[in-house]
């Protein structure tokens, strides 16, 4: 069977987590959690770069960073995993999904505005695939309507729009390196403060609502609970982990990147045949290689394929169930416009194999497969 992924070490790995032992340190906030947060300041040009557990806990500091009340709305697209809404439903705020485009799948622009009342107090664009939103108009939304931007670039790491690296366009953004990313550490992500105003306090809510990163700093003699938190820093050794992971991020970038062409070149013959779409990435876009998808045309069903596929000895996934029709979501959402784009991607979207190392030949057996499997599929509705 061809794995769907297959988490990447560098080799440096337990040798950092060694270290870390060695120095009597293990708990969070060590060493290797600063290098982390020194390593994505300079990489991705965040004013404050703070490691948490998970991109969860991210959004969750995010959250409460934007003081969201019970009623509060916040925009997003129900396209994404339940993270993304989740993280705001905590504080009683209330997801509006809205639909996304048809060609990167991310959230589309011009339905945010129609979307908006007087009870919006942020939007949440999720940079799916690790492609970019269209970041000039929604910050351009968001300071016309003051609202706050919360990126959500949990699989956006070393992407970049305009140049400009995912998840410091606005105001907070969230990485996540769960061992299914490009960058891993079994679990873990980040938080980027990206305005001033919520730099002191992101600390603060890290640290269970005290002010003891003050107190390590020998900013103030004793530290003692001054705010809301919880304990969303992760400990040394996964920081230890991810450090070897950052040390080689663009090693690994380039490899995932070099993969994803190769899939690209070798479905360009099979998306003629009409049966299904390769992804699209504008140009103004530079995107990791996080996944690699296709949207299969109306009519086929994706179940058979998938399927035949594992069948075959290819671990094809789909991916998010739309939030706006799962249960929690009817719950505590709501939705603006319809859905037709989300509603069938959600139905026609099938993930390839993709991980840091594959070799060409796995590849062109993915591809093989799939057209066999799309060929009988032909072959049926004729």
């Amino acid at each position: 069977m061809i794995p769907f992924n297959k988490p990447y070490m560098t080799g440096k790995e337990l040798y950092f987590i060694a270290q870390a032992h060695f120095n009597n340190m293990l708990a969070g906030d060590g060493p290797f959690t600063k290098r982390c947060h020194g390593w994505l300041e300079e990489k991705v040009g965040a004013k404050k770069a703070l490691l948490t557990h998970s991109c969860t806990a991210a959004l969750e500091m995010a959250a409460i960073l934007a003081d969201i009340q019970p009623g509060d709305e916040v925009i997003m697209p129900s396209y994404t995993f339940v993270s993304s809404a989740n993280a705001f439903v905590l504080r009683g705020g209330v997801p509006v999904f809205v639909d996304i485009r048809s060609d990167t799948l991310n959230i589309d622009e011009t339905k945010i505005e129609e979307a908006i009342t007087s009870r919006t107090k942020a939007i949440v664009p999720v940079h799916y695939a690790g492609v970019a939103c269209e970041m000039d108009m929604i910050m351009e939304i968001a300071q016309h309507r003051n609202l706050l931007v919360i990126e959500d670039a949990a699989q956006g790491l070393m992407s970049t729009y305009k140049g400009r690296p995912l998840g410091t366009i606005g105001h907070l953004g969230a990485y996540s390196f769960h061992e299914t990313k490009n960058v891993i550490s079994g679990e873990g992500g980040a938080l980027l403060v990206n305005d001033d105003r919520f730099t002191e306090r992101a600390e603060i809510i890290r640290e269970k609502g005290t002010n003891r990163s003050k107190f390590f700093r020998g900013e103030v003699d004793k530290y003692t609970w001054v705010d809301v938190g919880s304990s969303y820093l992760p400990g040394e050794i996964i920081a230890a982990f991810l450090w070897a992971q950052f040390d080689e991020a663009d090693t690994i970038t380039a490899n995932r990147l070099a993969i994803w062409r190769q899939y690209h070149g070798l479905l360009v013959s099979l998306e003629k045949s009409g049966l299904f779409r390769r992804p699209v990435v504008p140009d103004h876009c530079q995107h990791n290689a996080h996944m690699y998808y296709t949207l299969l045309s109306p009519g086929i069903g994706r179940e058979p394929i998938l399927t035949a596929l594992k069948e075959n000895g290819v671990a094809a996934i789909f991916h998010y169930v739309p939030l706006h029709s799962s249960p929690a979501g009817l719950r505590y959402g709501r939705v603006n416009g319809d859905m037709k784009v989300t509603d069938a991607v959600a139905q026609q979207l099938v993930r390839l194999p993709l991980w840091r190392g594959m070799p060409l030949g796995q590849q062109e057996k993915v591809v093989t497969v799939l057209a066999r499997v799309l060929g009988l599929v032909k072959v049926n509705e004729n």
